[in-house]
């Protein structure tokens, strides 16, 4: 299938596309509230996937590489339209643990909508620190602020979801070093 991409061949394309839409819609809705505004980046992200398939050296997991595209995607569309509000910094970041095994209760789509409710900048650096994996020094570049500002983004998130979850009884959180 990615030699049949890398050739243009449309049907291959396609089978890419379907293939990986649902998950890499799921990817952009978390950082795109609006699932219309979320499903046209998605498709925009896309194009760019089979613009730049060449580059993508095998190296990995397609998909990652994909996610990747999906995640960038989102935040220039965030960017662009003025959704992406970070607030002031904070000197001390207090650092919150989920609890193991907490969020056994607590579905996936319940989830996914608290953290959608975070405001646009809690919601942006949390997934992608928590969900995406990058470190404080790596979202700090992306989204061109400071690495305290990305902590104590996090941190606001954390506080926030900690709220959320004990206010529908779902989960219980404990300050700690790590998430």
């Amino acid at each position: 299938m990615l030699d049949g991409c890398r050739k243009g061949d449309q049907l291959q394309q396609r089978k890419l596309y379907e293939q990986s839409a649902p998950k890499m819609l799921s990817v952009c809705r978390r950082y795109i509230a609006d699932e219309m505004e979320a499903e046209s980046v998605m498709v925009q992200a896309f194009l760019k996937v089979f613009q730049k398939i060449d580059s993508f050296k095998g190296e990995g997991d397609l998909e990652a590489w994909i996610r990747k595209i999906m995640v960038n995607e989102s935040l220039m569309y965030l960017r662009k339209n003025k959704h992406l509000q970070l607030f002031v910094e904070v000197e001390e970041v207090h650092q919150y643990e989920w609890v193991e095994g907490a969020d056994a209760n607590l579905h996936a789509e319940a989830l996914l909508q608290m953290i959608q409710e975070l405001p646009s900048g809690y919601r942006t650096v949390f997934n992608l620190y928590a969900i995406e994996g990058y470190s404080h020094q790596e979202i700090a570049e992306q989204l061109n602020i400071s690495v305290n500002t990305s902590k104590s983004q996090l941190s606001r998130a954390r506080a926030m979801l900690q709220k959320k979850c004990k206010s529908t009884d779902h989960h219980q959180i404990r300050e700690n070093g790590s998430f």
